[in-house]
């Protein structure tokens, strides 16, 4: 039966590889891949493919890479395709000409345990929020965003000490894994569409789009604020603070809660082997950081080098 569901799989960067991989390594007819269009990048501002365009091509798949989702062209090429099935994982917003097409619909890899922290930046939020657990849900694409029928999900849990990073990869691993199993039920006629509708938007968590105001880091807040904007901002797009003057980007920190010596948003050094920033209710001692115009160091590394 999977080798029969003829499934258009759209998606860009490197989360999207698993769940495409999985699809490819057990059997499914994927009759083409739609990504992002190659674009200018490093200091010779090369072409460069996306993560997605790259799997597709090794394996040889048919690759559609779309300036515009509306544009006619597409559209027929789309059509030409003859999808039952289109999934999407960490891809653009779809419009519902796009997702409307194939008879079984559109199926999304969502990295949450949906209605909660629907939006751009849900690995960043469960863990800036300071959440125990997250997951991954595959759910039907309607108009609004992250709001279809919830088809499947699985939970995973969060250490106390994770970053998005490190989360990013076990959501993308359990995703690819979801996936499968959703495509499989799909396949054999045996899926179960739960509606979100009924769930109150006031009890609903949101993962908004993260701008570069989010990451400052405000030292009146509790230390453990901090140290998890830290983790939900690493590696990407990273907390910051202002350092002597410069910018500083934290990407690894560890806590002492305690009752600090100095204001918060003072730092304590002994110039040899830490650096450390008082907040209210103790410090974050800094392990990894990058100052504005520097790579990126451990702290032992970055005091070798600098004079106060």
């Amino acid at each position: 039966m999977s080798k029969d569901l003829r499934i258009v799989f759209m998606g860009t960067p490197d989360f999207a590889v698993a769940s495409l991989d999985i699809l490819v390594q057990n059997g499914f007819n994927v009759v083409g891949v739609i990504t992002a269009p190659d674009k200018p990048a490093g200091r010779g501002l090369q072409l460069q493919e996306s993560a997605v365009k790259q799997y597709a091509v090794r394996k040889g798949l048919t690759i559609l890479q779309p300036e515009k989702l509306k544009n006619p062209d597409f559209i027929a090429a789309l059509k030409d395709l003859k999808a039952d099935l289109q999934v999407v994982v960490a891809f653009r917003m779809l419009p519902e000409i796009v997702w409307n097409m194939p008879p079984e619909g559109t199926i999304n890899v969502h990295a949450s345990l949906l209605p909660n922290y629907r939006g751009a930046a849900p690995i960043n939020w469960a863990i800036i929020n300071g959440e125990k657990e997250s997951g991954v849900t595959t759910f039907k694409l309607q108009h609004e965003i992250d709001t279809g029928d919830i088809l499947l999900s699985d939970k995973v849990a969060i250490r106390e000490d994770e970053t998005a990073g490190e989360l990013h990869d076990a959501l993308m691993q359990t995703g690819a894994r979801l996936l499968l199993r959703t495509v499989q039920a799909i396949a054999a006629g045996d899926i179960k569409e739960t509606p979100q509708a009924n769930i109150p938007a006031a009890a609903i968590k949101h993962a908004p789009k993260i701008f570069k105001e989010t990451c400052q880091i405000n030292w009146q807040e509790p230390l453990n604020n901090i140290y998890n904007l830290v983790r939900g901002l690493s590696p990407c797009p990273a907390a910051w603070t202002t350092f002597q003057g410069k910018t500083l980007k934290i990407y690894k920190a560890h806590k002492e809660l305690t009752t600090p010596a100095k204001a918060p948003g003072d730092f304590d050094t002994d110039q040899k082997t830490y650096i450390k920033i008082a907040a209210p209710d103790g410090y974050l001692y800094l392990d990894e950081i990058q100052l504005e115009g520097k790579k990126k160091m451990d702290v032992e590394s970055f005091l070798r080098g600098y004079r106060f």
